[in-house]
């Protein structure tokens, strides 16, 4: 009669292991099947990879994994020293995004507005809030609803770069766009 309960309790044990087997090997591929659509798209669309040498395809794989958690990650833009406007290679990369939202209609933005850290929290934070509302006011001129665009200012919470040189404050002055489903 021992046996029976140890036998009982391995039985269950096993079904147990089977079914979470099963269910999470069911997600991994409908999962895997939208993210390699997805990404492809964006690498072909958005220009995620970069290509500034070796440390192109790790900075890629990153990338790709950060994506698959939050959504999908375009280029950042970057910003003058205490300044909003766009420059000519931050609209080329917005008209990316706009055109990559445009064939994928299901997919909404959030535009993040980050700083350096020179500055009062108060004052980032609203310079932040310029910085993501002027890259918003770019994908609406280019023909997205802009129901489908959120921004957020981090100010100088956030920081790419953890330096205290021009180097690592022109990194920190940017906007960052994540893409995810819509709900």
């Amino acid at each position: 009669m021992k046996r029976r309960p140890e036998l009982v309790v391995w039985i269950i044990s096993i079904l147990w292991l089977l079914s979470l087997f099963t269910i999470g090997c069911t997600q991994k591929a409908v999962v895997k099947g939208e993210e390699s659509a997805v990404q492809k798209e964006s690498t072909a669309g958005a220009g995620t990879v970069t290509e500034k040498g070796k440390g192109a395809e790790a900075e890629a794989t990153q990338e790709t994994a950060a994506s698959a958690k939050e959504g999908i990650a375009f280029k950042d833009i970057y910003f003058e020293f205490d300044k909003f406007s766009l420059r000519p290679e931050a609209r080329d990369i917005v008209k990316q995004l706009a055109g990559w939202l445009t064939k994928n209609k299901n997919y909404d933005a959030l535009i993040e507005g980050n700083c350096d850290e020179r500055g009062t929290t108060e004052y980032n934070l609203a310079l932040g809030e310029r910085r993501a509302k002027e890259a918003m006011k770019y994908v609406v001129e280019l023909g997205i609803d802009g129901k489908r665009l959120k921004t957020i200012s981090y100010g100088k919470e956030r920081p790419l770069d953890p330096g205290h040189n021009e180097e690592a404050w022109a990194k920190n002055r940017r906007d960052h766009f994540v893409v995810t489903p819509q709900k």
